[in-house]
């Protein structure tokens, strides 16, 4: 294999394949990157087995061939070489020489007969979307998944499409998330599950890009195509819980708090709560009184009042404060409002004025 790149595009491709290489110190081979010197182009593939990529850069190839090199080896070298050089790739001795203007380094190569291949995906689901609907579904529910494997349609993020809505969803059965975005679409594609573990790989990856990604499903995998870039994931075999009926119709008390205000409360409440991270809820909208109580026995105590529109019966109520947090990344309101529908039943958070996103918590017993 020769060829010469531009450092700052194999430099990027590199980065972000590198990301998915596995850490198995049975097979040592999915720590490598595959680099693949064919026609016009480079390829670089990584794969942990459970997500796999392509790149495809441009390149000079005066020969071809396929070399394996440690990832984390080629993604330091190349981030400490000046993007304003060219490099020359070049395998000599079974390794991989890189060379740069200033710059010359040897890289041991491995078997590349080991390296897996990455599937190509050719499903009976196609659906094309774009790519910032797609991240920002991820990004606005993944943490609600379970991160213990012992249900694995529970340590999941569902994708479903349907009556033109794009739907994301994930819960560990403490509490859940849902996004629906509106799209244009006659497709209806059901119980999509993409283990949580691959979801930051997934946004890394596509992040920041514009434009559509082309999605593909069969029945144990996913692929994600973009231009030069191709992912597949693993999907998980598992019905995802009908969580439709867990979301009250009703609700008997209600409160109407700025974002920042609440967020205020709960750094202070961080710094005394016990190590189940429970709270107090004492809200009176009689009284025009809404009060947070955080108490740790070793540490102290604390009560905040928060400015609020209050509605509905009086209640007292326990949840875990960091289930609550978790949720303020997604909403994208100044303000959002907190319904309640009595002890042992739900809380349901949302922002003013935004019926896309959902967030549901089980109360904690006292």
């Amino acid at each position: 294999m020769k060829l010469k790149c531009i450092t700052n595009k194999i430099n990027i491709a590199i980065s972000k394949a590198e990301k998915i290489t596995g850490k198995n110190l049975n097979l040592p081979i999915l720590s490598c990157v595959l680099l693949e010197a064919q026609a016009d182009n480079l390829i670089i593939k990584t794969t942990n087995l459970d997500l796999g990529i392509e790149i495809s850069i441009p390149a000079e190839i005066e020969e071809e061939g396929i070399v394996a090199v440690n990832g984390t080896v080629i993604k330091n070298l190349l981030s400490n070489i000046s993007n304003k050089d060219n490099l020359l790739l070049e395998t000599k001795n079974n390794n991989l020489t890189v060379s740069s203007k200033n710059n010359t380094a040897i890289i041991k190569s491995h078997p590349n007969d080991d390296f897996p291949s990455i599937p190509k995906i050719k499903g009976n689901k196609i659906f094309t979307i774009d790519a910032k609907k797609i991240i920002k579904g991820l990004k606005s529910v993944w943490y609600s998944a379970s991160v213990s494997s012992i249900k694995p349609e529970l340590s999941s993020v569902l994708i479903n499409i349907d009556e033109n809505f794009l739907y994301f969803a994930a819960t560990d059965s403490f509490r859940l998330a849902e996004l629906k975005i509106p799209i244009k679409s006659k497709e209806k594609v059901e119980n999509i599950l993409i283990p949580f573990k691959n979801i930051p790989e997934i946004i890394r990856t596509f992040e920041d890009i514009e434009g559509d990604l082309k999605i593909e499903c069969a029945q144990n995998q996913i692929s994600f195509k973009y231009n030069n870039i191709y992912l597949t994931s693993r999907i998980v075999d598992g019905v995802f819980p009908d969580y439709k009926q867990l979301i009250p119709k009703e609700r008997t008390t209600e409160a109407v708090v700025l974002l920042d205000d609440l967020a205020n409360v709960f750094k202070i409440i961080n710094i005394f709560s016990d190590k189940f991270n429970q709270i107090n809820f004492k809200i009176s909208p009689k009284n025009k009184k809404f009060e947070i109580k955080s108490k740790n026995n070793e540490v102290g105590e604390t009560v905040n009042l928060v400015p609020a529109s209050l509605s509905g019966a009086d209640l007292e109520i326990n949840f875990n404060y960091k289930y609550i947090a978790d949720c303020f990344q997604s909403i994208t309101t100044d303000s959002l409002v907190l319904q309640f529908n009595g002890l042992n039943k739900p809380l349901i958070i949302r922002g003013v004025s935004d019926n896309q996103f959902l967030y549901l918590v089980m109360p904690m017993n006292k």
